[in-house]
This record gives C-alpha cells, structure tokens and sequence, in this order.
C-alpha cells in the first residue's frame, strides 16, 4: 500500500504576503470576569460565616449586600472592558476581595456593636455597611466616570501645577478651620460641615503624585545634574535641593499644624521614592532620609503630642488606660487570634477602639489569624507588583512615574498602617486602603485605580499598526500585455 500523497500547494493556500495574519491580541477581560465571581463567592461565603458564627438567622441583609456587590463590580468590569479593554486583569478583582472583605469585617462590627447597645439597654446603632455599600457605590462612580472622561492619562501632565496647587490647599484647609469643623482625636485632618465631612489630604496625595511625576519629567536635567561624589554616591548640588526641601516644609508643616504624623510620612516618602525612580541616584534617598529624621526630631522636641505618640510607643502599658489602651488591645487582639484566628463572628475585635477604621488589621488578625492577615497582605503585595510592572512596560516617562508614585504609595500606606497596629512605628491614624471604613478614603483610592487601570491599558495596548504606503510607480512590477486584453501567458482565446 502506498504512503498517502503529500498536500497539494493549493491545499492550504498562503494569505497575500505570505504570512497568515496575527491573531487578535488578547484583552484577559474573560480571566478578570471570572475572578470577580471568585471575588463574589468569597464575600457573600464569608458573610454567611459571620451570621452563623453569630447564632442570627439567615437575612435579607446579606442577599442586600451580597446583591449590591455583585451588581457594582459587574457594572465597573464592564466599563473597564469597554474604555480599557487592555488593562491588567488583576487589578480590579484584587480591590473587589479586599473591598468585599473590609464590608464583612464592618457588618460583622456592627452585630457587635449592636450587642452591646442590646445588653446595655442603649439605642440601636445604624449598622455602618449600610453606609459602606454607598461609599462603595459612589467609588465605583467615580472610577466610571474618570475611565470616561479620561481618554489619554497624559492630559494630566499639561494640568499638573493647577493640580498640585489644589493639592497643596486642600491639604491646608483643616490647618486653617477651626477645632470644631477639623479635629477629631487630636488631628485636624477633616473638614466638618452639617451633613457633610471629607478628608481632604486623601485626595490631595493622587494630585501631588500627578504634580510631581510630571515635574520630575520636565524638569529632570535639574535632579540629574553631576554633583560631588562621596563614599561611592553622587549627591546633587546644593542649589538642585529646593524642590525636596519644599516638599519637606510642605510636610513638617502638615505635622505641626495639623497633628498628622501619617499623611505627611506618607507624602514625603513617596516624593522621595519617585525621586529615586527618576534619577536613579542613591544620593537622593540619603538627603531625604536625613531630612525625615531631622524633621521627626525637631517634631518630637517642640510639640508635646509627638512625644505622646513615641512615648505610647515604646511603653504602651505604662498607661494602659489611657494613651496606651488602644496599642495594648491591638496586641492582646492579635496574640489572641494565634496562628489560624478564632473564626469570623467568633472574637472579640469589638475590644478595640476604632476597629473599623484605624485598626481594621488588627480585626483581621484576630479572626482570621496570621494566615488570614497574610493571605490579605499577599493580595496587596500582587497589587503593588503588577502596578510596578505597569510602570516598567509604559513607553512613556510621565505614565511610568505616575504608575510607580501610585503604586507605591500604597505599599507605603499599607507599611505604616500595619506597622503602627504591631507596635513596629509609632501611630499614624491611616487607614487600610478599600478595607477600612469611610468615605474619603474609599473614593479617593477608587480614583487611584482608575488612573493606574489606565496607565496600564497604554502600556498592555498593541502597537498602533501603520498603514502600508503604496510602492512608488517607479518601483511597481510591470506586465506585458496584449492587444486584446490577455496576458500572454494566459493561453489561446476561446
């Protein structure tokens, strides 16, 4: 029996060009429905945790606000399929999970709080996830609403000091209200009216990042100067340091007059960090890290509530029931939560001052133990690695500061959260990104991942394909042909 006969040439016949075209690039929008559903699962399993762990019967309240979840993320999934269809799939379903699981942790809060009205023959509180779910709501339309608005990120760079400056006021209004419309445990970060309050310093970090990623831009030949070499590093002229000295009185002053050791360690430390990226200069991190320590100790020496706060950090039992009762229930919280946690409903984090907002970690800790604390750390650490990897694949200089000034100021926030609630640093008052709860917060981090999901899209985007120009006349192939129409070797006329 003979081997079967080779194909014909004209079997598979080759597209014009020889080549078969490339396949659609691929969007990944497909992978990110799915781990939304995955998110989905896991929030409302857990809330049915949370009733179960405390004896309530099975209510509308968790169809409410497991429905409510379901329905924000699936209308932001598809905006983000229709106005950045490239973007990395990752991103959003991370910041759904842990906004799921800060909604868990608060309505799990509220039973308890509503417990303890019960028991004490007080009214019945307003249950805070109620509120949430609105914060939530509204976060989801404003990361809509900048996805619409802004078809090109780089538009920002031509606003940037119109930004920075609302940046630089809105952080200094608080300092300029009076204690009544500002203050709240001791740091006037706020600005309270009737019926309405934000924290202005939450949106005036995005705006200083946007400030300072496209001056870091523009200006760059001034940070990259040569300077003088010392023990190896090259640190910059004297006359190059006014933009870091500015944000560094910027921040001292935030301390001072405003009490809040967190906003202006925030902002300082990620100026320094974009700094680094854009000049690659170790030089830089050494004056800036000098600074910070002599800003901290010129603070700690004038102004008592940063002695109160370094003194509450290093001996928190030695005024247990006072400044250091918040610190020392943090800690009993955790060590009682162990290795696995005591299950969600079934510890105490109630215990703890302020365990909605401030001290949400510590929550987390106790109920779901250190492997829970981990795996919800892990989730921040894929966020902050794949908003770095954005930052390296963007071709141009103002997206890659702008993805690595976003990027890590929440790693930076998420340190000095978590650091304050062990006892690593003293306490700052910030609280965890999407978990915590609170308005400003949760709207001013939704605004975050808008502009990083659309940093992300240009860099993931193909290449733009160029239209083929068509060959000069002198170069195109000629034929020969014949009188009567035919080529001539087209064979006999018939």
């Amino acid at each position: 029996m003979s081997a079967p006969a080779p194909p014909s040439a004209g079997a598979f016949p080759s597209p014009p060009g020889g080549f078969a075209p490339a396949p659609p690039p691929s969007t990944r929008r497909n992978a990110e429905l799915l781990l939304l559903a995955a998110a989905a699962v896991i929030t409302t399993v857990s809330l049915f945790l949370v009733e179960a762990s405390q004896e309530q019967s099975i209510t509308w309240d968790i169809a409410k606000y497991g429905l409510a979840y379901l329905a924000l993320f699936a209308v932001a999934h598809l905006a983000v399929r229709r106005f950045a269809p490239f973007a990395d799939p990752l991103l959003l379903p991370i910041v759904a999970l842990l906004n799921g699981l800060g909604l868990v942790l608060i309505h799990r809060l509220d039973l308890a709080d509503q417990q303890t009205a019960a028991y004490n023959s007080w009214a019945t509180p307003s249950p805070d996830a109620n509120q949430q779910i609105l914060w939530t709501a509204l976060g989801t339309l404003v990361f809509i609403t900048l996805l619409i608005a802004l078809r090109d990120y780089r538009t920002l760079a031509r606003y940037s000091y119109t930004l920075g400056l609302i940046g630089l006021v809105a952080l200094a209004i608080p300092a300029l209200l009076p204690s009544a419309f500002s203050e709240t445990n001791g740091a006037k970060i706020w600005i309270r009216l009737p019926g309405f309050s934000v924290q202005p310093g939450e949106f005036a970090k995005i705006l200083l990042i946007i400030f300072f990623a496209s001056v870091l831009v523009a200006k760059r030949e001034i940070f990259t100067a040569a300077g003088r070499h010392v023990l190896g590093m090259e640190f910059p002229r004297g006359r190059d340091l006014g933009p870091i000295l500015a944000v560094w009185i910027v921040c001292i002053g935030v301390l001072v007059f405003e009490k809040d050791l967190g906003t202006s360690l925030l902002i300082f430390s990620t100026v320094l960090v974009m700094l680094y990226i854009a000049t690659e200069r170790v030089g830089w991190l050494v004056i800036g890290g000098g600074l910070l320590a002599l800003g901290f100790i010129f603070a700690y020496q004038l102004f008592g509530h940063v002695r109160v706060r370094v003194e509450t950090w290093l001996h928190p039992f030695d005024d247990y029931n006072n400044t250091g009762y918040q610190i020392s229930q943090s800690l009993f919280g955790l060590a009682t939560g162990g290795l696995a946690g005591t299950g969600l409903g079934s510890g105490r984090p109630s215990q703890v001052p302020f365990a909605k907002t401030d001290f949400i970690v510590t929550t987390i800790g106790e109920e779901l133990g250190l492997i829970g604390l981990a795996a919800v750390l892990m989730l921040f650490l894929v966020f902050v690695v794949r908003g770095l990897r954005t930052a390296l694949a963007v071709r141009d200089s103002f997206g890659k500061l702008l993805a690595a000034g976003l990027s890590f100021t929440i790693a930076i926030q998420l340190f000095v959260v978590v650091g304050g609630v062990t006892k690593l640093i003293p306490l700052t008052g910030l609280t965890t990104p999407f978990m915590s709860y609170g308005g400003s917060s949760l709207l001013a981090n939704y605004a975050l991942l808008a502009l990083l999901i659309k940093v992300s899209d240009a860099a993931r985007a193909p290449a733009p394909v160029r239209k083929k120009e068509p060959a000069p006349i002198a170069d195109a192939q000629t034929e020969l042909l014949r009188r009567d129409g035919g080529r001539p070797d087209a064979g006999p006329l018939t």
